[in-house]
Formats: C-alpha cells, sequence, structure tokens
C-alpha cells in the first residue's frame, strides 16, 4: 500500500509539472502566433484577372531577363552568380520554377511592389538603398497577371524536395548536411555578399529541423515577421505544397532516422509493459516469501 502512495505522488507532481508548469512556460519563450496562412489575402495580388501566357512570355523576355536566368525556356544568366551577388546584395533567383513554388497572388504582389509583398521595407527606410528588384506598379494589371501565367505555364509539373528547396531557400542559406559534405548545398551567394545585404550571414539549414520543430518553421517560413519583428529574412510566398517539401527536405537532411525512431516507439513501449508486469511479479513473490 505504501508504494502505491508513493507512485500517487509521483503521478501527480508529474502531471502537474507536464500539464500545468511546462504549457504555461512554453506560452511564455513562444508566444502564440497566428497560424500559416497560404492565400496571402493581405497582398494586393491578381485581383480575379487571368493572364495570356503568351503575351507573358513577351512581357518577361522585355524586363526580366537582364537580371533573371530562366533555364526552362533557354535564357541563360547575364552574368554568372558571383557578379549577380556583387551587383545586388543577393543572387536572382532563376524563374524556371517560379510558377510553382509561389502564390499567384504573392507572386503578382511581388511583381508590383517586391519590398511590401515580402514585408521587407523597413530595410529600405530612412535613406537606405531599395530593395533590388525595382517595383513594376507602373504595369497594368493585366500585364502582370500574363507575367504570372507565363511563369505558371512554364514550371515544372514535378519537383523533388531537393530541388524545392534549392529554389526556394539555397540563394541565402547553406545546409552542408544536404550533400554530406559534398559542398553542392553551399548557399549560392558568397558570404561576403549576403552578409552586406542581410545584414549577418543566415545561419546553416542542416539541423533546423532538430533545434526549432515543424510546426515552429511553417509559422516562420510562411511569414518570418510573426516571430522575429524586423527580420531582414522576406516572407518568400510559396505555397502549402511547396512548403512542405522543403520542410521534408530539411527533415531528410538533418533528421534522416525520423521515421526509423519513431517507428520503435510502439515496441519499445510494449517491452517497457511487459518488463513492468515481470516486474510486479518478481517484487510479489520476492515480499510473499519475506512476509
Amino acid at each position: 500500500m505504501r508504494e502505491i502512495k508513493i507512485l500517487a505522488v509521483v503521478v501527480f507532481f508529474t502531471g502537474l509539472l507536464y500539464w500545468g508548469v511546462e504549457p504555461f512556460a512554453h506560452t511564455k519563450l513562444h508566444p502564440h502566433v497566428p497560424a500559416p496562412e497560404y492565400t496571402f489575402k493581405d497582398v494586393d495580388g491578381l485581383n480575379g484577372l487571368t493572364g495570356d501566357a503568351t503575351k507573358g512570355a513577351e512581357t518577361v523576355a522585355a524586363n526580366c531577363t537582364a537580371c533573371h536566368s530562366i533555364t526552362a525556356v533557354g535564357f541563360p544568366a547575364i552574368m554568372d552568380d558571383a557578379s549577380n551577388a556583387a551587383a545586388y546584395g543577393v543572387v536572382p533567383p532563376d524563374l524556371s520554377s517560379a510558377g510553382k513554388l509561389y502564390n499567384a497572388d504573392y507572386l503578382a504582389a511581388f511583381i508590383k511592389d517586391p519590398a511590401k509583398a515580402s514585408k521587407t521595407s523597413h530595410k529600405y527606410e530612412d535613406g537606405h538603398a531599395s530593395h533590388p528588384m525595382p517595383a513594376y506598379n507602373w504595369m497594368q494589371p493585366q500585364e502582370i497577371a500574363d507575367i504570372v501565367a507565363y511563369l505558371q505555364s512554364i514550371a515544372p509539373k514535378e519537383m523533388t524536395n531537393k530541388e524545392v528547396y534549392s529554389d526556394a531557400c539555397q540563394r541565402c542559406h547553406s545546409i552542408k548536411y544536404g550533400d554530406f559534405y559534398g559542398g553542392s548545398m553551399a548557399a549560392k551567394t558568397p558570404d561576403e555578399n549576403i552578409k552586406s545585404y542581410m545584414g549577418v550571414v543566415p545561419p546553416d539549414l542542416s539541423q533546423m529541423i532538430r533545434s526549432r520543430g515543424e510546426h515552429y518553421l511553417h509559422e516562420f517560413i510562411n511569414d518570418p515577421q510573426k516571430h522575429l519583428a524586423g527580420t531582414a529574412m522576406p516572407r518568400v510566398g510559396l505555397t502549402q505544397e511547396s512548403e512542405e517539401q522543403v520542410i521534408g527536405y530539411l527533415t531528410e537532411a538533418g533528421d534522416s532516422k525520423k521515421a526509423e525512431r519513431e517507428a520503435l516507439g510502439g515496441p519499445f513501449l510494449g517491452y517497457l509493459v511487459i518488463f513492468a508486469i515481470f516486474a510486479w511479479l518478481w517484487k510479489i513473490k520476492i515480499w510473499r516469501e519475506v512476509h
């Protein structure tokens, strides 16, 4: 009977810590923020317009290919990555997959005003340099809708998690465990350029899935300002599918044993239950002989 009372006390205080103290501490260390919002209702997007991909191809050729490569249709970059990074502070993205990776309304809003759409306007206040991509808010809304339609028309239908990560994140972030130190997953923008542009070298993402967790990363990628107000990291406007693929690749690189580890949970708990039963029976036997 004494053991039962001790067990009850242990269970009570364990429960108090787990359901009382720990959740309270969590709310202080990790304040609640709104859930990820993948429709980007706050941006000035397409506003219901349907684009013409053929016309969009002409507009893109006239306005975008001076800075951006589009390898899917044979437009190489005019300058190499190092030259682009030195000129703009960050390597401009290849637009081949933009129509798949990014929400259409966000993409339209970004073309109109990249600093506003990406929530980085605070970086360019008080006389600081402007966003490296100029705002195209002088364009007619239909022209912007045509650009989005064109980018969607040339985008690949399927991409691997690694390809999505590379196109969405690798211009700024390295992930050294992504290829086991092979070097191909280093950030495309040199450290000295990205530091000048961002104010700090963006972190390597190899272990971010384990240090932050999937839930936090979804909230942060969807809108970094929610967790880190004033950060230089832009809201990138990924669709929910693309964001899940980014998280998937971070998991593959930083927590490759996750599925194997989780599969052991059931058998291990079963082992503990069986062991506890035998321990209890052994205790009864020993104490019966003692008494």
